[in-house]
């Protein structure tokens, strides 16, 4: 194969590993521009960035004002809450993705160098196989998290509600999200349609970009599992070409494995770097829509709403869902990391000489440094956290219900 066919090859298969997260983030304004990127696509981002900046606000104010100074039910005001963080932490998690624009486009370039790097045909192989892992693990984000979220706003906006206004029955749909009616008057057909197609809008601006994290960090994650894998298999081939001491092996060095174990390790450190803060909020933010959507199941379950139950259910498995995600990719890196040193011990080292045997042990101890995915850089994310996570918000709904 000419080196040429290689290169076409390496930046098609980084291409189909990244695929899903340029059409989730290129909507949205927030896909990183590249040197290749024109003018007319920057000016075109930056439009989309304001549009979706502006919508969001114009959708919240109405229903801020609501929460402040309307002296509505706690069942009214708690559903307006929901809404609400969902909107505020996915406008973070946007904001942040477009500050750290520069870390994601490092980040996909050392994706597309790295399938460039790679000649071997096994290598390739563990390489699609996490690729393949992480698109998946991208699509699955965003089936459960835009069908959570879009199906409870579409089973609202296709419930009627009748009002009498003097001597006028009107027939209004519910809006997911009440709002201050001083200031929207809902209750008149032309600004109840022109709310409620806002509030779609700015909870699908929402999803795209919670989505666009979450199959970003999946993705990102899953190439650096498969780089963690390779290097383990350069690591038995090392130590058995050494062993059997062919001039011939591509592994006689083994400054090339530590220099691509720390590559890695420096990969991960940039996936910390975007991710800590998201992953901060976003576990708050889970907590708290734990907690509420469970009580607004047990609520519509005394009621026997069908309809609504189904669409609360839904949120709750896409919110479990998602935070799961986050948390299981953390542990997967933090024990593939700790498997170099594991790799290297496993091979039959106490053959080699001891100048081998003293490289060897570098790796084993740099591998003992935990390298992890953190919230805020205060909790690790693991499956335990996962749990955590999902018990806290059960208790959160104790204390609720007592209070109610």
């Amino acid at each position: 194969m000419s080196n040429e066919a290689v290169i076409i090859e390496a930046d098609s298969s980084s291409d189909y590993c990244l695929q899903l997260n340029r059409w989730f983030l290129k909507p949205i304004g927030a896909w990183p521009s590249s040197p290749s990127t024109t003018r007319l696509e920057k000016i075109v981002s930056f439009i989309l960035n304001i549009v979706c900046f502006v919508s969001v606000i114009i959708t919240a104010i109405p229903s801020v004002l609501l929460l402040i100074l309307e002296d509505e039910s706690i069942n009214l005001k708690l559903k307006t809450l929901d809404f609400l963080s969902h909107l505020f932490v996915s406008s973070f998690n946007y904001s942040t993705l477009l500050l750290h624009s520069k870390d994601i486009r490092q980040c996909v370039e050392h994706i597309e160098a790295d399938w460039r790097s790679v000649t071997r045909e096994e290598d390739q192989h563990v390489m699609m196989k996490n690729g393949k892992f992480g698109r998946y693990v991208a699509a699955s984000c965003a089936i459960f998290m835009q069908g959570g979220i879009l199906c409870f706003c579409f089973v609202t906006a296709l419930t009627t509600v009748e009002i009498q206004i003097g001597n006028e029955t009107r027939v209004l749909r519910l809006l997911p999200c009440a709002v201050y009616k001083k200031l929207v008057n809902v209750d008149e057909s032309p600004a109840n349609e022109i709310m409620l197609s806002l509030q779609i809008w700015s909870a699908l601006i929402a999803n795209s970009s919670t989505v666009g994290i979450f199959s970003l960090a999946a993705v990102l994650a899953a190439h650096a599992c498969g780089q963690l894998d390779v290097i383990m298999a350069w690591i038995t081939e090392f130590v058995k070409e050494t062993r059997k001491q062919k001039g011939t092996s591509s592994f006689q060095e083994i400054g090339v494995i530590v220099e691509r174990h720390l590559r890695t390790l420096n990969f991960i450190s940039c996936i910390e770097v975007v991710m800590n803060k998201i992953y901060l909020l976003e576990m708050l933010r889970c907590t708290m829509n734990i907690c509420l959507i469970a009580y607004y199941i047990l609520t519509e379950w005394d009621e026997h709403d069908i309809r609504n139950l189904t669409s609360y259910f839904m949120m709750f498995v896409s919110i479990c869902f998602n935070i799961f995600v986050i948390c299981y990719i953390g542990e997967i890196l933090t024990e593939q990391s700790k498997k170099i040193g594991d790799a290297v011990y496993l091979t039959n080292w106490y053959y080699l000489p001891n100048k081998e045997i003293r490289n060897l042990i570098l790796i084993i101890v740099r591998s003992t440094m935990v390298v992890q995915l953190t919230a805020g850089k205060m909790i690790q994310m693991t499956i335990s956290t996962f749990g955590n996570v999902v018990k806290t918000g059960f208790a959160y709904l104790n204390l609720l219900q007592q209070i109610m």
